[in-house]
């Protein structure tokens, strides 16, 4: 009786290990680079600072906004705010006032 080469069933593990070290290397590859990997992660979190300020930004806008359409509701106008709003929107003003615009 004869028996069987060890060598191709010895080939076949080494493919087998060659191909699951390069998927391996390529999971690693991706974790590193990737889209979400370690080196996207500083870039992420720059972009993440930068919105909160944006958000940030907009609520104060927003609250501003706010506070002048309370100010503003024909039911209870605040005098202040409706006479500078008439003054500075029709060019209402006597001879002797002077209008200082502060932003």
């Amino acid at each position: 009786m004869r028996k069987k080469s060890p060598q191709p069933r010895l080939a076949k593990e080494a493919a087998v290990q060659a191909g699951a070290l390069l998927l391996l290397l390529f999971m690693l590859a991706f974790a590193v680079a990737g889209p979400s990997g370690f080196l996207a992660w500083g870039e992420n979190n720059r972009a993440l600072t930068e919105k909160q300020e944006q958000i940030r930004k907009l609520a104060m806008e927003r609250d501003e906004l706010r506070n002048r359409v309370s100010l503003l509701d024909p039911r209870h106008a605040d005098p202040d705010l409706a006479s500078e709003l008439l003054r500075k929107n029709l060019n209402v003003a006597h001879p002797d006032e002077m209008i200082m615009m502060v932003h």
